[in-house]
C-alpha cells in the first residue's frame, strides 16, 4: 500500500482528568511502571523512544520523519526515532527484541495482526492508556475499536482504515460508447459489463491474488450475506453459501467474457492505468497513485452484487509493546506521540488512508482537499475489518488459495472453498492449541 505522511498542526487537546498509573499494566515480564497517562502532553523528564512503522513506500520515508520532527520540535523533553522496516521484517523482529528489551516504545500494526501479538504477551494492556488519553469506541468507525480488544483486553489504538472501492476509467466508457452512469447493483453492473464486452472491452479483470482477488470475494461473501469464521473462530464458514455466491459471480466474469483469463498480479489495475478496462475493485490507496495522473478516473462505492451493502477494509494500529524492563515513562510518552499524531492526522488521507479519528476524518475540508476520498467515506457504516483472533493470518490465507483455484479453472468455486475451510479449520485447531482457546 502506499503510506505517506503530510502534516497539519493542531494542538494536542488536553483534557481534565486523572494521571492514568501504568502499575500492572505490562504483560511479558515488563517491570512495574510509575508513570502516567492523559490526553495532556507528557511533562516528564526527557525521553527518547523507538517508533517502528513499516512505511518504507511511496512518499512514507520521506514524510513520516518530518511529521516526526516537527512532533520533536513541540516537544522538548521527547525524542521520538522513527524506524522504518518492511512489515514483515516487524512481524519477524518484534517478539524477541521485545523479550530482550530491545523493542519499540511504540508500533503500527495491521489489524489482523493484533490479537497475536497480545496472545504472545508482547503488547502492554493498554486500557488505562486509551481511558488516560479519552479515547472510546465512539471516537472511530464502527468496530474498529472493538477489533484492537482480545479477550476483553485493549491493546491498540486505531490509527487508519482503507477500504475498498470501485475505480473507473472514464475514457474507456466513453470510447466504447457505455453509459457513463456509474452502476451500483448487480443489475447496472452487469448491464455495463454486457455493453463493453459489445465494445470489444473486457470491463473488470478478476484475479486470484490477495490485492485485489481476495479482498473483491471477502466483500462480496458479506454482500451476501456471509461470513468469514464463527463467532468465536473455531470454525471457517467461507465456504457456505454466501461464499459460493460470492465466488461464482467473480469466476462468471471470466465464463461471461468480461475478464480475461490468468490476470497476473496488479495486472487489473495496470490495465485500468492502460485503458484495456474500465473497471477495478481496489483500495482507498490507489487514489493516491502516481499512474493515475494522466487517466481521466473516478471513484465510486463497489457495487452491491448481494443482498445487503458491505466492502472489505484493513487497519492499522497504535500498539505499546512490553519490553523487558519497559520504562514507564518513555511508555507515558509515547502515548503523547500517539495521540498527536491521530489529531494531526488529516494530511494522512494524501497517502491514501483515511484517518481513524472520526473528528479529524469528518471534517468537511478532508474531502474538499482530497475529494476522491467521499465514496470511501461513504462506505465506512458497513465496511468489515480484519477477523480479530491469534494467528488468523495462517488461516485467511487459505482464502486467497481458494480464490485463485477457481479463478483459475482449477476447480469449482465449492470445491476450491471446501478444501480451503478444510485447511483452515486445521489451523485454527493449531492455533488454539498455540496461543490458548
Amino acid at each position: 500500500m502506499n503510506r505517506s505522511l503530510v502534516t497539519r498542526t493542531v494542538a494536542v487537546a488536553a483534557t481534565i482528568g486523572l494521571g492514568i498509573s501504568l502499575a500492572g499494566c505490562s504483560a511479558g515480564g515488563a517491570a512495574p511502571s510509575t508513570g502516567s497517562v492523559s490526553g495532556a502532553d507528557y511533562t516528564g523528564p526527557k525521553v527518547t523512544i523507538d517508533f517502528w512503522n513499516g512505511w518504507t513506500g511511496g512518499a512514507a520515508p520521506k514524510i513520516v520523519p518530518e511529521l516526526v520532527k516537527q512532533f520533536n520540535a513541540e516537544h522538548d523533553n521527547i525524542v521520538v526515532k522513527s524506524v522504518p522496516m518492511e512489515w514483515a521484517d516487524i512481524s519477524a523482529k518484534m517478539p524477541l527484541a521485545i523479550k530482550a528489551g530491545k523493542g519499540p516504545d511504540v508500533a503500527v500494526a495491521h489489524g489482523d495482526d493484533v490479537a497475536t501479538y497480545a496472545a504472545q504477551g508482547l503488547l502492554l494492556d493498554s486500557g488505562d492508556i486509551v481511558d488516560g488519553l479519552g479515547y472510546t469506541a465512539d471516537d472511530f468507525p464502527e468496530g474498529l475499536f472493538e477489533g484492537n480488544q482480545y479477550k476483553g483486553t485493549q491493546y491498540g489504538i486505531p490509527w487508519s482504515v482503507t477500504p475498498l472501492g470501485l475505480y473507473i476509467n472514464n475514457d474507456v466508457l466513453k470510447e466504447a460508447g457505455v453509459d457513463t452512469t456509474v452502476p451500483t447493483d448487480a443489475e447496472s453492473y452487469e448491464k455495463s459489463l454486457e455493453a463493453l464486452k459489445a465494445a470489444g472491452v473486457k470491463g473488470e479483470w478478476v484475479d486470484g491474488y490477495v490485492f485485489t482477488g481476495t479482498f473483491e470475494f471477502q466483500s462480496l461473501l458479506w454482500q451476501f450475506g456471509g461470513d468469514l469464521y464463527n463467532d468465536d473462530v473455531t470454525e471457517a464458514t467461507f465456504n457456505s453459501e454466501a461464499g459460493v455466491q460470492a465466488l461464482t459471480h467473480m469466476v462468471d466474469q471470466i465464463d461471461k467474457g468480461y475478464s480475461p483469463e490468468n490476470v497476473p498480479q496488479d495486472g487489473n489495475f495496470n490495465a485500468l492505468v492502460k485503458g484495456e478496462n474500465a473497471y477495478n475493485w481496489n483500495g482507498v490507496w490507489q487514489t493516491t497513485n502516481e499512474a493515475l495522473q494522466d487517466v481521466d478516473f473516478s471513484v465510486a462505492p463497489v457495487p452491491q452484487i448481494g443482498t445487503e451493502k458491505a466492502v472489505w477494509s484493513s487497519s492499522t494500529d497504535w500498539i505499546f509493546p512490553s519490553n523487558k524492563g519497559q520504562d514507564a515513562d518513555e511508555t507515558s510518552a509515547a502515548a503523547t506521540f500517539v495521540k498527536w499524531m491521530n489529531d494531526n492526522s488529516a494530511g494522512w488521507a494524501e497517502t491514501g488512508e483515511l484517518p481513524a479519528a472520526n473528528e479529524v476524518r469528518d471534517d468537511p475540508a478532508l474531502v474538499e482537499k482530497y475529494p476522491n476520498l467521499k465514496p470511501f467515506l461513504e462506505q465506512l457504516p458497513y465496511a468489515h475489518y480484519e477477523t480479530v483472533s491469534p494467528g488468523i493470518a495462517a488461516a485467511s490465507a487459505e482464502i486467497t488459495t481458494a480464490v485463485g483455484e477457481a479463478v483459475l479453472g482449477k476447480k469449482t468455486p465449492q470445491e476450491a472453498l471446501d478444501d480451503a475451510a478444510e485447511q483452515a479449520d486445521k489451523i485454527l485447531k493449531q492455533n488454539a492449541q498455540t496461543y490458548g482457546g
